[in-house]
């Protein structure tokens, strides 16, 4: 199963790259929040001297908190962030680092999916003077006047600290296990009974999944803090069946997905229609296809194959639906798939 990157939604096309793209560095995702930063400007132009200062600013914001921003043994771009954080390198050296060093595979390869480009490209390269140089596309300034453009910068961030975490912590994926914490909707790892290492947002982990929609209405959702359509993460199987003994972690992230607001207190303690079951297996599959922590944490939750997971959840779909008899579905459904 893969994520469907011939959706012909812009957002959808977005959230492939951030989503499935490689993942040999953080710099596709240090390059992804510079093109939305920098989509606030008023031309369409971008030089390497434009995307210099934030792409740089982004990588040394996250080499504070995790020093190993990729799988290569070395790279003289992030020895130049390093040596700025040390205060070795002054910061017009490193923006003359970054524009010699930074960009040498991210602009070619940032738009490539499955070994190939995506339908509808962001922006286009031309060389100018010997350098590269971008001219976003229609797409993007499309794009940019989409209801979804609000949560792409803290999608991006939240697939950013999942990747770097699970680099720098080097524990063996089959142990790995995200947690969630529900009074804070965070995810978190423990690596031992004294140290909690908080990842990210589940909003901004869970919504690029379900391509900005909440999970039973199809109605649009927001992660941005404060908004009215901020939505709330609901627990598909009811937390109520936490009681019911079951034999599966409740929390998992397997059972966790985003609803809106108005559906989600709707739905209450009910266990949905059967029909989303498929709907659920379908997300988490998603999960697993990207490669990051929570990927390894559903497999180790559900099971090692896709069979063995749909049949996981159905055995406790069953064992839910008979601790709550009743079944729910939301008055509004829009039309779409995941």
């Amino acid at each position: 199963m893969q994520y469907q990157i011939n959706d012909p939604s812009l957002e959808s096309q977005w959230r492939s790259l951030i989503l499935f793209g490689k993942n040999s560095a953080t710099y596709k995702f240090a390059f992804a929040k510079t093109l939305l930063e920098l989509a606030e400007r008023e031309t369409n132009t971008i030089t390497l001297t434009d995307l210099a200062k934030p792409f740089s600013r982004h990588i040394v914001e996250h080499l504070r908190q995790h020093d190993k921003q990729g799988s290569a043994g070395s790279s003289k771009f992030l020895t130049a962030c390093r040596q700025y954080l040390a205060g070795t390198l002054p910061l017009e050296r490193l923006l003359q680092q970054t524009e010699q060093l930074g960009f040498v595979n991210v602009l070619d390869a940032f738009q490539v999916v499955h070994n190939g480009l995506i339908p509808q490209p962001f922006y286009e390269q031309h060389r100018v003077n010997g350098k590269p140089q971008l001219t976003l596309t229609d797409h993007f300034l499309q794009l940019k006047e989409s209801f979804h453009f609000q949560n792409l910068p803290q999608e991006a961030e939240a697939r950013w600290r999942l990747v770097e975490t699970a680099w720098n912590l080097q524990l063996n994926p089959n142990v790995l296990e995200v947690e969630y914490d529900e009074a804070r909707s965070m995810f978190f790892i423990e690596r031992n009974m004294m140290r909690r290492i908080n990842i990210t947002s589940v909003r901004d982990a869970l919504n690029g999944y379900q391509k900005g929609k909440c999970f039973y209405s199809f109605q649009d959702i927001s992660i941005v803090s404060g908004a009215e359509q901020l939505c709330a993460v609901d627990h598909f199987l009811p937390h109520l069946n936490k009681q019911a003994h079951l034999p599966a972690n409740i929390n998992g992230v397997w059972n966790l997905v985003l609803a809106d607001r108005a559906t989600n207190g709707a739905k209450g303690a009910r266990v949905p229609a059967v029909r989303f079951l498929q709907r659920l297996h379908q997300r988490n599959e998603f999960f697993i296809e990207s490669k990051h922590p929570l990927a390894e944490t559903i497999i180790n939750q559900t099971g090692a194959t896709s069979e063995r997971r749909r049949q996981f959840l159905l055995k406790h779909y069953q064992l839910a639906l008979d601790y709550s008899i009743h079944q729910w579905q939301p008055a509004v459904e829009l039309p779409g798939t995941f």
